[in-house]
């Protein structure tokens, strides 16, 4: 086979059906965008799990005198030295824990100052109405039941708070949208797809005298097929490379610079480069091979070869 032959037709079928062409360059340039989003979105979250789970503490909240007025889980006064130190002694025994860190109602106010200072209620707050507490690190943070269980409902103790909940909370959310991303993804793989079977379908059409004298002078299948097929890879490659380049650009100017999210939001470790460009290699195959192998199968009903 010559490849000027197939280059050339190759050129000539990508003017022929340039407004196509740019719709499938379009689609499969954003298709493999989200791909590759959902892909660092699942990295990211992954991540971010194995970062936060490992900072996750168990608060242990003990009775003040004002919880013990409205607070039925202090309906037996506030929390005693003896049952801090009976509570410290039993922490310090478990072998699920790591560290134990006591915080007084003076640090835990100023704490909340920091957070809420600006708040309305922050200035009706007192130091006295503050709880005091225990900073429970687990070495395992899936094991925080076993805290809650051994502490909860004890005298002195208010309340056994695990952040693990909250972070579940907010990785499930996170794969909802990784997910929502996926699903506008599929849509628009399929969208592609169509887009390039049609183009195909009115390719082979408009050139169908061609491959009809072709195969009048005993052209092969693949002799007659190959520039087709070459037109909607060359299209699809596009398409990648824009996607490629769109992740380069948002890890360049969102991330890292321009924006700076990762200065913005210090508290989320956002992947990194080696991430992405893990990704680019996937997603150039994906889009040299979808275009191909779906002209090939379009072509296989259309020529008639």
């Amino acid at each position: 086979m010559r490849a000027q032959f197939v280059l050339s037709e190759i050129g000539v079928g990508l003017r022929r059906n340039l407004t196509m062409t740019f719709a499938v360059i379009v689609s499969v340039g954003l298709s493999l965008a989200l791909f590759g989003g959902s892909l660092l979105m699942s990295d990211q979250v992954t991540q971010m799990k194995g970062y936060w789970y490992d900072k996750v503490n168990v608060s242990i909240y003990l009775c003040n005198k004002s919880d013990a007025k409205s607070d039925p889980a202090c309906a037996q006064g506030a929390v005693t030295t003896e049952q801090k130190e009976q509570i410290k002694t039993d922490l310090d025994k478990m072998s699920v824990v790591d560290e134990v860190l006591y915080e007084s109602q003076d640090q835990a106010y100023k704490h909340y100052k920091e957070q809420f200072g600006d708040s309305p209620l922050a200035a009706s707050i007192t130091p006295d109405q503050m709880p005091e507490s225990y900073r429970v690190k687990l070495k395992d943070p899936e094991k925080y039941q076993v805290i809650t269980s051994a502490f909860n409902g004890r005298a002195g103790v208010q309340q056994v708070a695990d952040q693990k909940g909250t972070l579940d909370n907010l990785f499930t959310l996170l794969g909802y949208l990784n997910w929502a991303a996926r699903g506008v993804m599929f849509v628009m793989l399929v969208v592609a797809l169509m887009l390039i079977v049609n183009t195909v379908r009115v390719s082979a059409f408009s050139r169908r005298r061609e491959t009809g004298i072709m195969r009048l002078v005993g052209a092969s299948g693949f002799y007659i097929q190959a520039p087709f097929i070459a037109e909607a890879a060359v299209a699809g490659l596009i398409g990648g490379t824009i996607a490629c380049t769109s992740l380069i650009l948002g890890q360049q100017f969102v991330i890292e610079g321009g924006v700076t999210l990762s200065e913005k939001l210090p508290l989320i470790n956002f992947v990194g480069w080696d991430a992405v460009l893990t990704k680019l290699p996937l997603i150039l195959a994906a889009s040299l091979l979808m275009p191909a192998l779906a002209a090939f199968f379009t072509l296989r009903k259309y020529l008639k070869v």
